[in-house]
């Protein structure tokens, strides 16, 4: 019988295998900070797919600080991501619930910045993102978070495209957590040429 580490050590290779062929391009492109680069990473062919998704929420939440009472991430980017992970942390029997932050705010009804079960103020909450390059977009997650009275100290993303991301979290009070650096997963790909 295998053991945790050695699953969890075989599901992160999988999950590279996967980002590698269906998430990372080689090419020219323009990021959303603006930038631009002969490497591009789109999670969503992995985290919008049932097996890539498990794989990614299960990886995550490993990450997930132990008193979070909330995951929460920036949409569109974070919402499969926060979604899965909830529920991966169900089927553990832990409790965590689901955080969407809007780009903007909602423009009827109540006008919310945050979506989802809100735990009381003062909960800690930790952010998900699926690639951070200069770390904007988390960012702008946290501040929502912060000023509606809820904790956060750490960002755990999938990518870190090594960009800045670690600096801007750092001068924020945050800890970046990234499950791979975009040279592993250039790196993976070519391999597999």
């Amino acid at each position: 019988m295998n053991s945790p580490a050695a699953i969890a050590e075989a599901s992160k290779a999988q999950l590279l295998n996967l980002l590698a062929r269906k998430a990372y391009r080689h090419g020219e492109f323009t990021l959303a900070s603006g930038r631009k680069s002969n490497h591009y990473v789109n999670c969503k062919p992995v985290t919008l797919s049932g097996e890539g998704l498990a794989l990614v929420s299960m990886s995550l939440l490993e990450h997930v600080e132990v008193d979070a009472l909330a995951v929460a991430g920036l949409t569109l980017g974070a919402d499969p991501l926060v979604s899965g992970v909830a529920m991966a942390a169900a089927q553990v029997n832990r409790p965590l619930d689901a955080l969407i932050v809007r780009k903007q705010a909602k423009g009827y009804g109540t006008g919310a910045w945050i979506e989802g079960p809100l735990p009381p103020n003062g909960s800690l909450v930790t952010v998900l993102e699926d690639v951070v390059t200069t770390g904007g977009s988390s960012i702008k997650a946290v501040q929502k978070l912060r000023e509606a009275g809820y904790v956060v100290n750490r960002v755990v993303a999938i990518v870190d495209r090594q960009e800045g991301a670690i600096n801007t979290m750092q001068n924020s009070g945050l800890e970046l957590i990234s499950l791979f650096l975009l040279e592993q997963i250039i790196d993976f790909a070519y391999s597999m040429k």
